[in-house]
């Protein structure tokens, strides 16, 4: 079965950090470039950061660049976003994804 399962959000006060995390299962990894979306509440999915199949190719969002990176373990068959200095914008639910499956998301909720 193919199937992305995201991990690590949270709560936290602005300016704080999480990692996320993504495993993979059910398809080859490696063979698979990867990004991240999100979708804040009454919105509609925003794409964050794409990864390309050996990690050493990564593209943003304006609002993420600086603060969020994107990187990924092929042994491991995870995907990361570590989000630093988070801003109440921030706020959304986090999902990976690939060209042909989405996870169910991490929430993570930027507030004081």
């Amino acid at each position: 079965e193919v199937q992305l399962v995201e991990s690590g959000g949270g709560l936290v006060q602005p300016g704080g950090s999480l990692r996320l995390s993504c495993v993979a299962s059910g398809f080859t990894f490696s063979n698979n470039a990867f990004r991240w979306v999100r979708q804040a509440p009454g919105k509609g999915l925003e794409w964050v950061a794409d990864i390309n199949t050996d990690g050493l190719s990564t593209t943003y969002i304006n609002s993420a660049k600086g603060r969020f990176t994107i990187s990924r373990d092929n042994a491991k068959n995870t995907l990361y976003l570590q989000l630093n200095s988070l801003k109440t914008e921030d706020t959304a639910m986090y999902y990976c994804a690939t060209g042909f499956t989405r996870g169910r998301g991490t929430q993570v909720t930027v507030s004081s």
